[in-house]
Protein backbone atom coordinates (compact mmCIF):
# COMPACT_ATOMS: atom_id res chain seq x y z
CA UNK A 1 0.00 0.00 0.00
CA UNK A 2 1.70 3.34 -1.00
CA UNK A 3 2.01 6.06 1.48
CA UNK A 4 -1.03 8.61 2.44
CA UNK A 5 -0.86 11.81 0.17
CA UNK A 6 0.23 15.20 2.13
CA UNK A 7 -3.51 16.22 1.82
CA UNK A 8 -4.57 12.84 3.42
CA UNK A 9 -2.13 13.18 5.96
CA UNK A 10 -2.71 16.72 6.61
CA UNK A 11 -6.45 15.98 7.07
CA UNK A 12 -5.24 13.11 9.72
CA UNK A 13 -3.15 15.47 11.63
CA UNK A 14 -6.17 18.38 11.56
CA UNK A 15 -8.90 15.31 12.43
CA UNK A 16 -6.46 14.42 15.44
CA UNK A 17 -6.30 17.74 16.84
CA UNK A 18 -9.33 18.81 17.01
CA UNK A 19 -10.68 15.68 18.47
CA UNK A 20 -8.01 15.95 21.16
CA UNK A 21 -9.31 20.08 21.39
CA UNK A 22 -13.14 18.72 21.98
CA UNK A 23 -11.60 15.99 24.89
CA UNK A 24 -9.86 19.36 26.89
CA UNK A 25 -12.98 21.17 27.36
CA UNK A 26 -14.51 21.04 30.13
CA UNK A 27 -16.67 18.49 30.64
CA UNK A 28 -14.63 16.47 27.42
CA UNK A 29 -16.71 16.92 24.42
CA UNK A 30 -17.66 14.01 22.36
CA UNK A 31 -18.06 14.26 18.61
CA UNK A 32 -21.47 13.24 18.53
CA UNK A 33 -22.15 16.81 20.94
CA UNK A 34 -20.00 18.47 18.40
CA UNK A 35 -22.11 21.74 16.78
CA UNK A 36 -21.09 24.81 14.70
CA UNK A 37 -20.22 26.37 18.14
CA UNK A 38 -17.53 24.30 19.35
CA UNK A 39 -16.13 24.98 15.18
CA UNK A 40 -15.88 28.24 15.29
CA UNK A 41 -14.20 28.25 19.14
CA UNK A 42 -12.03 26.13 17.62
CA UNK A 43 -10.83 28.43 14.72
CA UNK A 44 -10.50 31.13 17.31
CA UNK A 45 -8.77 28.39 19.80
CA UNK A 46 -5.82 28.28 16.67
CA UNK A 47 -5.40 31.94 16.20
CA UNK A 48 -3.13 31.79 19.25
CA UNK A 49 -0.93 30.24 16.82
CA UNK A 50 -1.33 32.30 13.48
CA UNK A 51 1.50 34.33 12.07
CA UNK A 52 -0.69 36.80 9.99
CA UNK A 53 -0.70 40.38 10.85
CA UNK A 54 -4.14 41.62 11.68
CA UNK A 55 -4.39 45.39 11.93
CA UNK A 56 -6.85 46.61 14.87
CA UNK A 57 -9.17 49.50 13.55
CA UNK A 58 -7.34 51.94 16.21
CA UNK A 59 -3.78 51.06 14.35
CA UNK A 60 -2.20 53.51 12.49
CA UNK A 61 -1.77 51.29 9.72
CA UNK A 62 -5.29 49.59 9.75
CA UNK A 63 -5.60 49.35 5.91
CA UNK A 64 -2.52 49.54 4.44
CA UNK A 65 -0.54 46.33 2.90
CA UNK A 66 3.47 47.37 4.16
CA UNK A 67 3.19 49.06 6.77
CA UNK A 68 7.01 50.88 7.09
CA UNK A 69 7.44 49.58 10.68
CA UNK A 70 6.30 46.86 13.13
CA UNK A 71 3.26 47.62 15.11
CA UNK A 72 1.53 45.56 18.33
CA UNK A 73 -1.38 44.49 16.46
CA UNK A 74 -2.21 40.58 17.06
CA UNK A 75 -0.88 37.81 15.11
CA UNK A 76 -3.99 35.41 13.75
CA UNK A 77 -4.52 32.79 11.65
CA UNK A 78 -5.03 33.53 7.57
CA UNK A 79 -8.17 33.17 6.18
CA UNK A 80 -7.44 30.78 3.62
CA UNK A 81 -5.40 28.57 6.24
CA UNK A 82 -8.61 28.38 8.42
CA UNK A 83 -10.55 27.67 4.81
CA UNK A 84 -8.90 25.12 4.22
CA UNK A 85 -8.73 23.34 7.46
CA UNK A 86 -12.41 23.53 7.24
CA UNK A 87 -12.43 21.40 3.89
CA UNK A 88 -10.22 19.18 5.21
CA UNK A 89 -12.01 18.54 8.55
CA UNK A 90 -15.48 18.23 6.66
CA UNK A 91 -14.43 15.68 4.53
CA UNK A 92 -13.02 14.01 7.43
CA UNK A 93 -15.89 13.84 9.45
CA UNK A 94 -17.90 12.69 6.40
CA UNK A 95 -14.78 9.84 6.17
CA UNK A 96 -15.12 8.85 9.94
CA UNK A 97 -19.21 7.95 10.03
CA UNK A 98 -20.69 11.66 10.04
CA UNK A 99 -23.86 12.07 7.84
CA UNK A 100 -23.08 14.98 5.77
CA UNK A 101 -26.95 16.76 7.00
CA UNK A 102 -25.12 17.19 10.31
CA UNK A 103 -21.70 17.69 9.76
CA UNK A 104 -21.01 20.51 11.90
CA UNK A 105 -18.01 22.10 9.53
CA UNK A 106 -20.40 22.47 6.85
CA UNK A 107 -22.75 24.68 8.89
CA UNK A 108 -23.92 27.79 7.55
CA UNK A 109 -23.24 29.49 11.04
CA UNK A 110 -19.13 28.27 10.05
CA UNK A 111 -19.40 29.66 6.24
CA UNK A 112 -20.76 33.14 7.72
CA UNK A 113 -18.35 33.25 10.35
CA UNK A 114 -15.00 32.06 7.30
CA UNK A 115 -16.71 35.00 5.17
CA UNK A 116 -16.50 37.72 8.26
CA UNK A 117 -12.95 37.06 8.83
CA UNK A 118 -11.54 36.95 5.03
CA UNK A 119 -13.42 40.56 5.11
CA UNK A 120 -11.78 41.92 8.41
CA UNK A 121 -8.46 40.89 7.17
CA UNK A 122 -8.56 41.93 3.82
CA UNK A 123 -9.84 45.48 5.39
CA UNK A 124 -7.05 45.51 7.85
CA UNK A 125 -4.21 44.65 5.35
CA UNK A 126 -6.00 47.26 3.09
CA UNK A 127 -5.76 44.03 0.09
CA UNK A 128 -9.32 43.58 -1.57
CA UNK A 129 -11.15 40.23 -1.77
CA UNK A 130 -12.33 39.65 -5.14
CA UNK A 131 -14.03 36.88 -5.74
CA UNK A 132 -12.97 34.49 -8.76
CA UNK A 133 -15.88 35.26 -11.61
CA UNK A 134 -17.10 32.00 -13.24
CA UNK A 135 -16.22 32.45 -17.28
CA UNK A 136 -18.67 31.36 -19.43
CA UNK A 137 -17.82 28.58 -21.84
CA UNK A 138 -17.06 29.57 -25.11
CA UNK A 139 -19.11 28.61 -27.71
CA UNK A 140 -19.10 25.31 -29.58
CA UNK A 141 -21.02 23.16 -31.56
CA UNK A 142 -21.19 21.10 -28.69
CA UNK A 143 -22.60 23.42 -26.47
CA UNK A 144 -24.47 26.14 -28.77
CA UNK A 145 -28.18 27.07 -28.17
CA UNK A 146 -30.28 26.12 -30.63
CA UNK A 147 -31.91 28.66 -33.16
CA UNK A 148 -30.02 31.65 -31.23
CA UNK A 149 -26.98 33.05 -33.72
CA UNK A 150 -23.34 32.20 -31.70
CA UNK A 151 -22.64 35.89 -32.52
CA UNK A 152 -25.91 36.73 -29.82
CA UNK A 153 -24.38 34.82 -27.25
CA UNK A 154 -21.42 36.09 -25.37
CA UNK A 155 -18.80 33.89 -24.62
CA UNK A 156 -16.84 35.60 -21.90
CA UNK A 157 -13.66 36.11 -21.89
CA UNK A 158 -14.08 40.02 -22.90
CA UNK A 159 -15.29 42.70 -21.15
CA UNK A 160 -13.79 45.56 -18.91
CA UNK A 161 -12.95 43.50 -16.03
CA UNK A 162 -9.18 42.73 -16.06
CA UNK A 163 -7.55 39.48 -15.08
CA UNK A 164 -5.89 40.72 -11.73
CA UNK A 165 -9.34 41.43 -10.20
CA UNK A 166 -10.16 37.89 -10.38
CA UNK A 167 -7.08 36.95 -8.50
CA UNK A 168 -7.15 36.73 -4.54
CA UNK A 169 -4.56 38.60 -2.53
CA UNK A 170 -1.76 36.54 -0.80
CA UNK A 171 -1.84 36.52 2.58
CA UNK A 172 1.77 38.08 4.69
CA UNK A 173 3.01 35.97 7.17
CA UNK A 174 5.83 37.02 9.30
Amino acid sequence: MAAPSRYESQKRRDWTTFFQYLLNQKPPLSLAQCSETQVMEFLKYLDRFGKTKVHLSTCAYFGHPNPPEPCGCPLKQAWGSLDALIGRLRAAYEENGGRPESNPFGAAAVRIYLREIRETQAKARGVPYNEKKKRKRPITEANASPGVPHELVDAGGGGSESAAAAVSPTTTSL
